[in-house]
């Protein structure tokens, strides 16, 4: 309901019948992609949630805290792919098998093996390690550079975060680092910007009422989140070769949030682009 809200201001049939088109099509495109290539799959939800949690903080940065530096393009995007990398590459540097172990989980429902990627190796880890601290720096100081505040405090708050999810992601083991990250995070910034667009919550907000939206939002979320489980389902018998353990569930699950993953960031980057941030 969020990107109508923030496109047209409403929600009508036809912008449902659109929404609906989005994650028809391009879900079950990447679907066919999983069944086809799903290391390749596997490695692209990687690749697809490093943009689009990078999405996810950008936004809070350039309009609710107003950082005036997130004037570019460019300094939205590299900013982006700093934030992004945090929980979706810092894992891959502190804990390489246990990243290793996840990514395998995906890709084994679909009959696909990771063997011996360069990804996991030392070399690849020490390249990638050197590479994402100093565009992390780098994107830090140009963006200091570019403030105009005399006291930056969108910037401090900018760079105390990234300086500790740096650290987070580098010491705390993958899953309960990224499970934690994602439930306390990612999902609690990407609902306050649904709400946001909502008029209706942001006079329930501004009046102190916080259940009013919340509860709106869960009952609307709640006919497409019983309609997902319903296809996670069906994916279950589809797949070659369905899961017989917890841990193989669990890759089963996420193969399939990232299914929907895919529409949902062409959702949410077209939001950025009705505000600018594109």
């Amino acid at each position: 309901m969020a990107l109508p809200r923030a496109v047209a201001g409403r929600v009508t049939g036809r912008w449902l019948a659109v929404v609906g088109a989005v994650y028809l099509v391009l879900g079950g495109a990447y679907a066919a992609v999983w069944f086809a290539w799903p290391v390749a799959a596997a490695l692209a939800f990687v690749a697809l949630t490093w943009l689009h949690w990078g999405q996810g903080d950008v936004y809070p940065l350039a309009v609710l805290l107003d950082a005036d530096y997130l004037d570019t393009r460019a300094r939205r995007a590299t900013t982006g792919v700093v934030r992004g990398g945090l929980p979706m590459l810092v894992p891959l540097l502190g804990h390489p098998e246990t990243y290793r172990e996840v990514v395998a989980t995906f890709a084994a429902p679909f009959g696909g093996r990771v063997g011996d990627l360069w990804l996991f190796t030392p070399d690849a880890r020490l390249a990638l390690g050197a590479g994402f601290a100093a565009l992390t720096v780098g994107t830090l100081a140009a963006n200091r550079l570019a403030t105009t505040e005399s006291l930056p405090t969108a910037w401090r708050v900018d760079a105390a975060e990234t300086v500790g999810l740096w650290a987070f992601f580098l010491v705390v083991p993958p899953v309960f680092a990224v499970g934690v990250y994602f439930c306390l995070w990612h999902a609690v910034r990407h609902v306050a910007r649904a709400l946001a667009v909502d008029g209706g919550s942001q006079s329930a907000l501004a009046a102190g009422d916080l259940r009013g939206p919340l509860g709106r939002f869960a009952r609307e979320a709640a006919p497409l989140t019983l309609a997902a489980l319903a296809l996670l389902a069906g994916l279950w018998v589809a797949v070659p070769d369905p899961p017989s353990t917890l841990a193989g569930a669990a890759g089963l699950y996420l193969a399939f949030v990232a299914v929907l993953t895919l529409p949902h960031v062409a959702v949410v980057s077209w939001m950025d682009r009705a505000a600018g941030l594109l």
